[in-house]
């Protein structure tokens, strides 16, 4: 029995853990390579319509710390561990045309692996929503299982595209109509977790026929500033905007975005991302409601693996695989959310003394 066996938004995953949309799977040949390593799906890059062109500069630096000199920084000293990644870097640029072909190889080659297009398109006119329409026909055509929509980019170059546009609830409905409308596969709605709304958001691509929410997507943030250089860490001619940081850390604000989701709708679908390396911070993801797991930095930083996290995939499977054996387990399903309800309000955690009133001032 394969205890690794996922049925997630009425997909047959053979293991929980795919490639999220980024570098990792960029290319065909990346993509080849994961499954081969024994991912058990990949999120494409995102695919749009709209002309892509990155920065004069280095697209994805990572972050490194250490006791002696626990400063955070890209510099590489001796006895550094993995803190963060940082990025700048837009959507695919390879075009439509090209990417058609490739998926259908892809999913001919590897018929029992799951694809996940990520699709972006504009939200400032009825032409862009029929762009989302067209994207997700035609991925869908070559054999795509599901489609995951990119409205949490934290750094895109229009505004009407990515995060820009995650909090307005008349285009997420508007998106989700002209994609739900457009195809019959799984609709995975990927929102940025830089919202204090997110759980309106979630509930309205939820009701407008999203069958996942995926999160998270990487954080809002600058990268540092060298204080002898005084230069940033990366810059292109002395300037620097807003980029994504993703890794570990930001593994804790994704838990509490993923619990914030998986509570207010227990019964609902989510891919969980950000910081995982690990056994450990998959099963943190799967206790608080995640049915499906998402991978980018870890495997990235893989020394040899060609950016695709070969020796990662194998020890996540091993590692979860011999948890449920040991515990007894037939499935992530049987641990899935168990974490929920011992998520309460600050006021429900018992203190000191039965006296406490709460915080509250009582008037003389």
């Amino acid at each position: 029995m394969n205890k690794l066996a996922t049925t997630f938004t009425g997909l047959q995953f053979e293991n929980p853990f795919i490639l999220a949309s980024a570098p990792p799977t960029e290319s065909k040949r990346k993509i080849l390579k994961a499954f081969e390593a024994g991912w058990g799906g990949i999120v494409t890059k995102t695919i749009g319509l709209h002309p892509v062109e990155n920065v004069a500069g280095p697209k994805t630096i990572y972050q490194r710390t250490s006791e002696t000199k626990p400063y955070v920084s890209r510099l590489k000293r001796t006895d550094t561990v993995s803190h963060s990644s940082w990025n700048w870097e837009l959507i695919s640029d390879q075009p439509l045309d090209l990417w058609l072909p490739d998926l259908e190889e892809i999913k001919t080659t590897y018929p029992d692996r799951m694809v996940i297009a990520s699709i972006m398109a504009g939200a400032d006119s009825d032409k862009e929503m029929d762009n989302w329409s067209k994207l997700a026909i035609a991925c869908v055509n070559v054999g795509c299982d599901a489609i995951e929509l990119n409205m949490s980019c934290p750094h895109m170059d229009r505004k009407d595209m990515g995060a820009n546009i995650a909090n307005d609830e008349d285009i997420i409905r508007s998106v989700l109509k002209a994609v739900t409308s457009a195809v019959s596969v799984p609709i995975w709605v990927k929102l940025t977790p830089a919202t204090s709304s997110l759980v309106d958001a979630a509930r309205v691509a939820y009701e407008s026929g999203a069958s996942s929410i995926s999160l998270c997507n990487t954080f809002p943030s600058l990268p540092l500033m060298d204080p002898e250089t005084m230069k940033f860490e990366v810059e292109v001619d002395g300037l620097v905007t807003s980029g994504g940081l993703g890794g570990l850390a930001i593994l804790h604000q994704a838990l509490q975005r993923v619990s914030d989701i998986s509570k207010a709708f227990p019964d609902k679908a989510i891919s969980g991302i950000g910081g995982i390396r690990g056994f450990r911070e998959a099963f943190n993801f799967i206790i608080h409601g995640a049915g499906n797991l998402q991978v980018c930095t870890a495997a990235m930083q893989e020394k040899g693996s060609g950016g695709v996290g070969i020796k990662l995939i194998q020890e996540l499977k091993h590692d979860l695989n011999d948890y449920l054996e040991r515990k007894e387990y037939s499935s992530i399903d049987e641990i899935r959310g168990i974490a929920r309800q011992r998520v309460v309000e600050h006021s429900q955690v018992r203190r000191k003394s039965d006296a406490y009133n709460g915080g509250y001032v009582i008037a003389s």
